[in-house]
């Protein structure tokens, strides 16, 4: 596919989400994180360079709420997002999420 556009190192989840966006409201899974942005897993539609307001579940019970924007969408799979806002505690929740998450896949 190219060369690699990220910026962030992703990490492989399986969270709960529920997503708002201009076409649709829908549940789904949040499958690819990184402090940047993620991919959702999900039936409802969107599209590219639409905003979406994206809650997601961490382990523990801790609820983040993100704004972000449509990167890609593909029918019936789901679509990846660029976080473009969010509270301060929020952002720091998932920092914390996403170091311990490095931590488990081992330092070596």
């Amino acid at each position: 596919m190219g060369e690699e556009r990220r910026k962030a190192k992703r990490f492989r989840v399986n969270l709960p989400a529920r997503w708002e966006g201009l076409r649709a409201r829908d549940r789904g899974t949040i499958s690819d994180l990184s402090l940047t942005g993620c991919f959702v897993l999900t039936a409802g539609r969107t599209e590219r360079g639409d905003p979406v307001r994206l809650a997601m579940q961490l382990p523990g019970g801790v609820h983040l709420s993100l704004g972000a924007e449509v990167v890609y969408y593909t029918e019936e799979i789901g679509f990846a997002v660029r976080f473009t806002a969010a509270e301060a505690a929020d952002k720091r929740q998932l920092a914390a999420f996403l170091k311990r998450k490095q931590a488990e896949e081992g330092d070596g």
